[in-house]
């Protein structure tokens, strides 16, 4: 079954820059457990010379992230089949594997929402609940995701990794249209070329997902949410002779490729990363 060439194929698609490599830290190791202490900063308080003072302790407390979430692709083909397909359609088989992976972790990170900070109406200047995003409030949004991200000190952080918004289709359609109807580079560019999945304004990096949450978009600083990956299972497959399919063994081959990841939002930098609410 060409299983060199197949496991490149796997390999060279599962490299391609997913939209969970553009906006998380990625962490490929085969520790189940990765930690991530962190302290609380001091207090500065006020000192007159020659009078003592109370120190306080440093106080650690452990972050963590436990890599045991998985996805898997199993699947089977008839020892006839296996003969008569074609290297090409090998290669397919291997392609289909890894976008059905990528799709599953970026669904994955798309629904740890309840682990991100909230951001409805009221965040840009409306009534609480959540927003119904319209060309004319688009602006809004992406300023008042720059603006809580600065009220959380987080303005170093997002000039050194970016900032970037995950809209749903329909949004990013308004989203280029208002973007076409601003002037100079980006309305020439938008006008001329349309949109790619990504696109930047506002100093914001805006891209959209068919597998978002309904209700949700994502937004924040890129590289802070972090996401682990088992090394060992990741780009790899487990050929099985003859497997068991419904209770009865087949004739045949099983090809089975997995993932196993975890993701977690580190609790010191949770107000960075926004859960945007949305009708």
């Amino acid at each position: 079954m060409y299983k060199n060439e197949y496991l490149a194929t796997l390999q060279e698609r599962l490299a391609d820059e997913s939209l969970v490599e553009k906006v998380c830290k990625m962490v490929y190791t085969d520790t189940q457990v990765i930690h991530n202490p962190y302290s609380t900063p001091g207090t500065a308080v006020a000192h007159t010379r020659g009078t003592g003072y109370t120190p306080s302790a440093v106080a650690t407390t452990d972050d963590t992230i436990t890599i045991n979430q998985g996805l898997i692709v199993p699947e089977y083909i008839d020892r006839a089949d296996m003969a008569q397909k074609t290297f090409d359609g090998w290669m397919a088989v291997a392609e289909n594997q890894a976008t059905s992976l990528i799709e599953g972790l970026e669904t994955a990170m798309l629904a740890a929402h309840a682990a991100w900070t909230d951001f409805d109406n009221a965040s840009i200047g409306g009534a609480a609940g959540n927003i119904a995003v319209t060309e004319s409030n688009i602006e809004d949004i992406i300023t008042g995701v720059k603006r809580e991200i600065r009220e959380a000190k987080g303005g170093k952080l997002a000039n050194r990794n970016g900032i970037f918004i995950i809209w749903r289709p329909a949004d990013f359609e308004l989203l280029e249209k208002y973007a076409a109807a601003q002037g100079f580079t980006v309305a020439d560019r938008i006008l001329i070329n349309g949109a790619d999945r990504g696109f930047k304004l506002f100093g914001v990096e805006h891209y959209y997902s068919n597998l978002i949450a309904s209700g949700h978009l994502f937004g924040g600083v890129k590289q802070v949410v972090t996401c682990g990956i088992c090394k060992s299972t990741y780009g790899d497959i487990v050929e099985t002779e003859d497997p068991t399919v419904s209770g009865a063994q087949i004739s045949g081959m099983g090809i089975v490729s997995r993932l196993d990841y975890g993701f977690e939002t580190w609790v010191n930098i949770k107000p960075l990363v926004m859960d945007i609410l949305v009708s």
